[in-house]
């Protein structure tokens, strides 16, 4: 049972990895499972690829087959079960915002709806595997609902003993001024620059990482001041392990939306879920 549990997850998901989170086991031992009832049935069920799984015409048929049975049997138990039936939420989100955002309010959801069960991915893929997202859009799809949570604007910081170390003089850095720029964003600091009227060193030397995360622990370290989104830098400026080292914010073009199917309305996990996202976290 549990070998034909893990290859239905594992067909729907098209990954080993996504089907031992739904299962709560290591994606090795999903993959364990169904190599051995492919052996059992001398048939593979999936062909295997880099981009991932697809399943074969054999383990089509199995779950089609298979599918409505395992259905029933969880109605089965579900009728003779005095606990009250687990729903599910999946979340796609950014791991910055996650962690910066997310996770240190998302116990007290939690705990207003103790029967649900939330997946929090954070593996930057679509969210069409996933019942909501939080993420970054200048516009966002007309085919999604979306709900704006707030704009995107970078605020310039630094640790404190970088912060120490600088001289501006008539508007101009004079001192060494190593900036961190996050992939996504090479523009930045010049916009920042332009915007601000502050003129930086023509030879800054730069940084390049391609995580927000790595980029506020690199400003944190000292290796030079950075562009990090208003409001996830809270938490950092609350404890001083960052500070601001100008005044002037970069506004951007960007904002944060919470984004669903439009199919999903009636679910009502969702639902509460949305309601709970729009009063904690908009921020203007």
């Amino acid at each position: 049972m549990r070998a034909l549990r893990a290859f239905c997850a594992a067909a729907e998901r098209e990954s080993f990895r996504q089907a031992a989170e739904e299962l709560y086991l290591t994606a090795s031992a999903v993959s364990h499972q169904i190599k051995h009832l492919e052996t059992e049935l001398a048939n593979d069920l999936f062909t295997r690829t880099a981009r991932g799984l697809t399943l074969t015409k054999s383990g089509q048929a199995l779950y089609d087959d298979l599918r409505p049975i395992l259905e029933s049997l969880d109605l089965v138990v579900e009728n003779h079960s005095d606990l009250p039936a687990r729903g599910s939420l999946r979340i796609s989100v950014k791991p910055f915002f996650a962690s910066e955002i997310l996770m240190p309010r998302l116990a007290q959801f939690s705990q207003m709806h103790p029967g649900l069960d939330i997946n929090v991915d954070t593996t930057g893929e679509s969210f069409e595997s996933s019942d909501a997202s939080i993420r970054l859009h200048s516009s966002p799809s007309i085919s999604i609902n979306s709900d704006k949570l707030f704009a995107m604007c970078l605020i310039p910081v630094s640790s404190p003993e970088f912060y120490d170390s600088i001289k501006v003089r008539a508007g101009k850095i004079v001192s060494d001024f190593p900036i961190i720029v996050h992939d996504s964003r090479p523009d930045a600091w010049r916009k920042w620059q332009r915007s601000s009227r502050i003129k930086m060193p023509t030879d800054s030397k730069t940084i390049r990482l391609d995580s927000m995360i790595a980029v506020a622990r690199a400003a944190e370290q000292g290796l030079g001041a950075a562009l990090i989104p208003r409001y996830l830098v809270d938490r950092w400026l609350d404890t001083q392990a960052l500070v601001p080292l100008f005044e002037h914010e970069l506004q951007t073009n960007d904002a944060y939306y919470f984004s669903c199917h439009p199919s999903s309305k009636e679910n009502k996990a969702l639902s509460a879920f949305r309601d709970w996202v729009l009063k904690e976290l908009v921020f203007e």
